[in-house]
């Protein structure tokens, strides 16, 4: 583990030298183009890279990482990171991803944030008064945040679906298109698959008819970490 700011170059060599022993073209390969599959939406917090936790290679996931993992439809950032990966890398899959024992969630709940990341984080605050009930229901505190953790990551993947990226590209019906909503549980490094309120979006006018649920989510709800 790096603890100095040398240790991060001394283990790029090392690692670097490691790959190129075990496959000599490696690099040379991972040059030439990416064509990832995924597009990954999650949080800043630094326990959370996802390639990590889904033993995936560089070139394989195309992220975007915000505090407490917001889709926010007027940061230019992001959705500048969305429509490249829609239109021109073609990504099959979009995972939005949150997970418990989350800072930027616990802060909102607490309502202790102040300054930018206060208004970055607003969002949750509208969260915790619309379910307001829901939440209060629950004693535990810990559970209760892991609730908010949920609500939050569902309710980007709802403002993903409002965006005009996506619902051209549910119109021209992508082959293989689908979002995802995950919670990744740090104390045990198994990610959990949400379920999405389908058919009320669909009532809503919010997405097509057409769009079906992931097919596969009901195989296996959970991944192990590594």
């Amino acid at each position: 583990m790096a603890k100095q700011y040398k240790d991060l170059i001394n283990n790029n060599r090392l690692w670097a030298s490691e790959k190129k022993e075990k496959e000599p073209d490696y690099f040379s390969r991972l040059s030439l183009a990416q064509r990832p599959p995924f597009l990954y939406i999650g949080c800043s917090d630094s326990r959370m890279p996802l390639d990590t936790y889904t033993n995936t290679e560089p070139g394989e996931l195309f992220v975007h990482r915000n505090i407490a993992n917001q889709v926010s439809l007027t940061d230019i950032n992001f959705l500048s990171v969305l429509e490249y990966a829609v239109n021109v890398l073609k990504v099959q899959h979009i995972i939005v991803c949150g997970h418990y024992h989350c800072g930027g969630i616990a802060a909102a709940y607490h309502g202790k944030v102040k300054g930018l990341v206060g208004n970055w984080t607003n969002p949750i605050r509208d969260l915790v008064l619309n379910y307001n009930s829901e939440l209060n229901a629950i004693e535990d505190l810990d559970k209760r945040l892991d609730l908010l953790s949920e609500l939050n990551v569902i309710q980007q993947v709802e403002n993903l679906y409002k965006t005009n990226i996506v619902q051209h590209a549910l119109q021209k019906c992508h082959a293989g298109f689908q979002i995802h909503a995950w919670v990744l549980d740090i104390s045990t490094g198994l990610i959990k698959e949400l379920e999405l309120p389908m058919e009320a979006w669909k009532n809503k006018g919010l997405i097509p008819e057409t769009v079906e649920e992931d097919p596969g989510k009901n195989e296996n709800h959970e991944a192990h970490g590594v």
